[in-house]
């Protein structure tokens, strides 16, 4: 493959990041290698058969998954069976070096980070979009700290007090993201139930629904409300979280979080089929300057 392939042009940019972003990298590394298995003209199997690799491992180098990169010596084997250019290869190889640095999440225990968890942190740290539909709680990226801690009490009633601070610690830490200056557009749907199941107190649903007409203001921040009387919505049973990275040929991900667990889809037909309800969704809900003033009005009527 030429050194001046487009792929390796749109790699570069990634080298330079000022924030480690590990899942990122690993999807990027391994989005890449599979892309140049294909021009070589390999299927996976047989590449994998060829180094001895088990097709498992080389499908999940090419998924990016798991808590670490691929080991440096199994992604140099692929890129010279494939035959890539030396450029090529310094790139990709730069960027699995910097998937190895920890992202800030990382930093907590695995009590308080599961894998599962780790990945969806790491993908929202990385999107270039975040939609996600809630029916019992709002989107964690958009609690206060108070709202927060209302939630991981409910939700873990036998958690010490030094837990639930860490917990409340690590979801604040994730808000900051909506706050940066290169955060990614964010658009939230809500069902109305979530303004009027009270969390904490009146106080605390007060400061978190003003939060939410403050977010709204952002120009990448939409909110949008499913009124309890739209009875034909469209809505999921569950809440979703649909994520879109940059143009570098990464899969959309839909998120499906489950007690003690998620599921994460990255299959195209599979994802189409959340993102045309959530577009759905977001027709049969109030338009955002309608969301925000119902925002307003439960704010003040029902908390004041």
């Amino acid at each position: 493959m030429s050194a001046e392939s487009p792929r390796v042009s749109r790699l570069e940019p990634y080298l330079n990041r000022a924030e480690p972003a590990p899942t990122l990298l690993k999807m990027l590394v391994g989005v890449q290698l599979a892309g140049i298995r294909e021009d070589a003209g390999y299927a996976q199997e047989q590449a994998a058969r060829a180094l001895g690799f088990s097709p498992a491992k080389l499908s999940r180098i090419e998924a990016g998954k798991g808590r670490k990169p691929p080991v440096e010596g199994d992604v140099r084997a692929l890129l010279s069976l494939y035959g890539a250019g030396d450029h090529e290869s310094s790139v990709l190889i730069q960027l699995l070096r910097q998937a190895g640095q920890p992202g800030w999440w990382q930093r907590y225990d695995k009590r308080l980070m599961p894998e599962w968890f780790d990945r969806l942190v790491g993908l929202q740290e990385a999107a270039t979009a975040i939609r996600t539909f809630e029916i019992q709680y709002v989107p964690g990226l958009l609690q206060t700290p108070a709202y927060a801690r209302a939630v991981v009490e409910r939700g873990l009633p036998s958690a010490t007090s030094r837990e639930v601070e860490r917990r409340v610690e690590l979801r604040a830490r994730r808000t900051q993201l909506v706050r940066r200056p290169d955060a990614p557009q964010v658009w939230a749907i809500l069902d109305e139930s979530v303004l009027l199941r009270v969390l904490g107190d009146r106080e605390v649903m007060r400061e978190q629904l003003t939060h939410l007409v403050e977010l709204a203001a952002l120009p990448h921040v939409t909110v949008q409300v499913v009124p309890l009387d739209v009875t034909h919505a469209s809505a999921p049973a569950i809440p979703v979280t649909y994520l879109r990275f940059g143009g570098v040929d990464l899969p959309d991900v839909v998120y499906l979080e489950q007690i003690r667990s998620a599921t994460f889809l990255e299959d195209q037909d599979e994802t189409e089929e959340y993102r045309v309800a959530l577009d759905r969704l977001a027709d049969e809900a109030l338009n955002p300057r309608d969301s925000v003033a119902l925002l307003e009005a439960t704010a003040r009527q029902r908390y004041s």
